[in-house]
């Protein structure tokens, strides 16, 4: 692999271009991609001290299932009404111009998909969904959020809810809150998003190694690469030579592994990336 540019020189966007034109395209975000959308970053620089949910004890405590589903009801009910932003328009018109292998996002929002992407692979789940722990039944969220509100109806959408990346809020403890069983089997109910503590479902992993493994070049938009997952991905690449372009806001635990490492926001730096890629029609 080639020795790393220089993180924050002149041109280094430039040089991304350069490294990327001519190439297939393997694309990986994180949540820096959706910050621009209003969705905070889990790591970035300002973000809130947070514990999140521990798959066991999710399982485990019915009082822990409460809050969980209290703060992820009010959290996922502002997370839909966040919009797309350029970085991820700008790759969905890379893609149709036939440029990216696919996404494989870290991210549980739909916000790729909603700016016209159609080959993302969701590394860590996707909060619109819900499935029983017991009989494996999925069902739409909104459902269970229709059904959530019919049990508490002293539950509602604040203007202003300070919202963490997977979608969940803080709410006031000494609420009382009824979760759902599930509709079928009467079993517990979680989210389809990837928990700490719970592992990539093979399938999925799979899918997203394929998306990397296909492209001549990575590009990584978005994410600290703190998350195993991520990593594991990015030694798909590594192993076979094949060169990492890194573009996010504050440092990355790759960064002196990539080829290109840009230092700026996904938004602008995407969309001048599209620019200079995509014939105009």
């Amino acid at each position: 692999m080639d020795e790393p540019s220089g993180e924050y020189c002149g041109g280094v966007l430039d040089a991304a271009i350069d490294l990327l034109r001519g190439k297939r395209i393997a694309v990986l975000t994180g949540a820096g991609i959706s910050t621009d959308s209003g969705i905070p970053d889990y790591r970035g620089e300002g973000a809130p001290a947070r514990t999140p949910m521990v798959f066991d004890t999710f399982r485990s405590s019915d009082a822990a299932r409460r809050r969980y589903w209290a703060g992820s009801h009010l959290g996922w009910r502002r997370f839909t009404s966040v919009h797309p932003n350029d970085g991820h328009r700008a790759l969905a018109l890379m893609e149709e111009a036939g440029l990216i292998t696919g996404i494989a996002t870290q991210n549980v929002d739909d916000l790729h998909e909603r700016a016209g992407s159609s080959r993302v692979t969701h590394v860590h789940g996707q909060m619109h969904t819900v499935s029983c722990l017991q009989c494996g039944t999925t069902f739409d969220r909104h459902r269970i959020a229709d059904e959530i509100e019919r049990l508490n109806p002293w539950i509602v959408v604040p203007d202003q809810v300070r919202l963490q990346p997977d979608g969940d809020v803080e709410i006031d403890p000494s609420r009382e809150f009824v979760v759902p069983d599930c509709p079928v089997c009467g079993g517990v109910l979680k989210p389809d998003v990837v928990f700490f503590g719970e592992t990539v479902p093979p399938k999925v992993f799979a899918e997203a190694r394929d998306v990397v493994a296909a492209g001549s070049v990575v590009l990584v938009a978005g994410s600290s690469l703190v998350v195993n997952s991520g990593t594991r991905l990015l030694e798909v690449a590594r192993r076979t030579g094949v060169p990492i372009v890194i573009v996010n806001r504050g440092e990355t635990r790759w960064d002196s592994r990539a080829t290109v490492r840009v230092e700026g926001g996904t938004s602008e730096s995407l969309t001048a990336i599209a620019d200079a890629l995509v014939a105009p029609f």
